[in-house]
């Protein structure tokens, strides 16, 4: 008999739910009380919705098409800045905290349409704008290591999904808010391409850049949470054909490079490849200064756009997001921020694959271990800066370019930190990406929890493709 269903996956949740071997109710129960223990360590959450969640549950077990739902009885996570009707939309703090919403955003619309229970809205950074998430009222933890971040903007939907709070999480992802919490936390996690799932956020989706995506433990979870967002069907995934994919070490940022256990998470993803039958070869992207220049004046100007079209006071913001949103203001009476860098740099990118004859590329996930966990919202925009390159420079490079890109765990790191690789594609590639990560999962499974948390309840393991 199932004792918990904290630390089950999605899928074997909601086929539990649609059998009637478990019911919606118990599961977010069971899931409302793991929070209620962990969540004041690791405050991945600004709001839980506790009452209302179970209310939601009991309108799921109501229904008579359970057969339909292929999230039925999920608990979900939803990032902070995506509207759930009912709450204030926080955006990462009070200052920049918008109204109650009145209807939810699309993509949770969907969510609860293919049956899953909202349980809170996670935490991130001021605007989103910063790889680590705390502000006055808290610190967001690292479940493997409560000292460290679990990186931002969707850093709240990482360590919830990384300690069980929730079996997978909604983020979103704008210069790599999803893929480097995945990454600090041992996760899936899955940007998708431009315009596979409706964004609407903001000003304007921080000029295309940002998309919607899901934060998983398990590749079958990452598969069915991206086909609800995309308004798909979900379908087993197919284990790909032999797949020449380039591997590349070269950090967009000159002068920063990945330490050893980087480098290493990129030998054994190469080692993972020949293993499924893959080709895998040496092939770097030139990445010209002016996307760098160019990329952060694109942030800059991304920040300042969302403010002004929130109506934010800028003296209520912390001194980082006032200082970005000048410099915003400035590179955009000055005109760096221009459509057509961006579509060079997306043309560039989208050759690079047919130029070297490859499907797929492998990149370090980071450069460096998650940083600390405490106070970045309290210091100088200098140091934030600083310390968001360094660690973290290979994700943004894609979102400009709009192509769809995939972290996977590849192993620890000997601080006790997990490590992983990013996979990158060209457009359309999403299934691929999930494909090749499900293979690497079955070769070498990884730890789906964070070993300090409870990891009780049914454990998907090393789950094959299209579980």
């Amino acid at each position: 008999m199932q004792e918990t269903w904290v630390g089950a996956t999605a899928k074997q949740i909601a086929r539990a739910v649609r059998r009637g071997d478990a019911s919606a109710t118990q599961v977010v129960a069971d899931h409302l009380d793991h929070i209620a223990t962990a969540d004041p360590v690791l405050s991945a959450f600004r709001v839980v919705r506790g009452g209302e969640a179970i209310v939601e549950a009991e309108k799921v077990d109501e229904q008579d098409d359970l057969a339909n739902l292929p999230l039925a009885g999920v608990p979900v996570a939803v990032k902070e800045n995506t509207a759930v009707a009912g709450l204030p939309t926080w955006n990462g703090s009070a200052a920049a905290r918008g109204p109650v919403a009145e209807d939810d955003h699309e993509v949770v619309r969907r969510l609860r349409g293919a049956g899953a229970v909202v349980v809170g809205v996670t935490r991130m950074p001021e605007l989103g704008l910063w790889a680590t998430t705390d502000d006055e009222t808290g610190t967001t933890r690292n479940p493997w290591r409560t000292d460290r971040t679990p990186g931002g903007s969707s850093g709240g939907a990482a360590a919830a999904v990384a300690a069980g709070l929730v079996p997978f999480a909604h983020g979103n992802d704008g210069l790599g808010s999803i893929r480097i919490p995945a990454a600090c936390c041992g996760l899936i996690g899955l940007k998708p391409g431009r315009g596979v799932v409706p964004c609407n956020l903001g000003a304007d989706d921080w000029y295309g850049l940002t998309e919607h995506g899901i934060l998983a433990t398990t590749v079958a979870d990452a598969a069915v949470g991206f086909a609800v967002l995309a308004g798909r069907r979900p379908e087993k995934l197919v284990e790909p054909q032999r797949l020449k994919v380039a591997v590349s070490l070269r950090s967009p940022v000159r002068g920063v490079r990945p330490d050893k256990p980087n480098r290493d998470a990129v030998a054994e993803a190469t080692r993972l490849l020949v293993a499924a039958g893959h080709d895998a070869v040496t092939a770097d992207p030139v990445y010209p200064t002016s996307l760098g220049l160019r990329g952060i004046a694109t942030w800059f100007g991304a920040a300042c756009r969302d403010a002004e079209s929130a109506g934010l006071d800028r003296k209520t913001l912390q001194p980082r997001t006032r200082r970005h949103v000048a410099l915003g203001a400035w590179a955009l009476r000055k005109g760096y921020v221009r459509e057509s860098d961006r579509a060079g740099w997306r043309d560039r990118s989208i050759g690079f694959f047919s130029d070297h004859g490859v499907d797929l590329m492998i990149t370090p996930a980071l450069a460096g271990a998650p940083i600390a966990a405490d106070g970045w919202s309290r210091r100088s925009w200098r140091a934030n800066m600083v310390a968001n390159i360094r660690y973290a420079p290979y994700a943004a490079p894609w979102n400009i370019a709009g192509l769809p890109a995939l972290v996977v765990p590849v192993g620890m790191r000997p601080d006790g930190l997990p490590v992983a690789v990013q996979i990158v594609g060209p457009p359309g590639s999403e299934l691929s990406l999930l494909a090749v990560a499900g293979q690497f999962e079955m070769i070498a499974p990884w730890q789906r929890h964070a070993s300090t948390w409870p990891r009780v309840g049914r454990s998907a393991g090393g789950a094959t493709i299209g579980q």
